[in-house]
């Protein structure tokens, strides 16, 4: 049953997928229908530019980063001399 509706709905995929292809190509065929096709495709390109500027033009916050604290006291590096004759 399962098997079923997904070969039901990769049919209808297609299906659709291939009428919107035919309806593309009959505009693009139409008088003036490769000026319409032309102006969506423009305004699509236009709005993509307008997402990108105002995600651009979003203030971005700032992470906060915390002071590594330190444990204990610090340990003095005691040099390595040699004893006096």
């Amino acid at each position: 049953m399962a098997q079923r509706r997904k070969r039901e709905s990769k049919d209808l995929m297609a299906k659709l997928a291939d009428a919107g292809e035919e309806a593309i190509q009959r505009l693009s065929e139409a008088p003036g229908g490769r000026k319409v096709l032309d102006a969506v495709s423009g305004l699509r390109d236009r709005i993509d530019l307008e997402k990108k500027v105002a995600d651009l033009s979003k203030p971005r916050t700032r992470r906060t980063t915390t002071a590594r604290k330190t444990t204990g006291t610090a340990r003095r590096r005691t040099s390595s001399r040699t004893p006096k004759k």
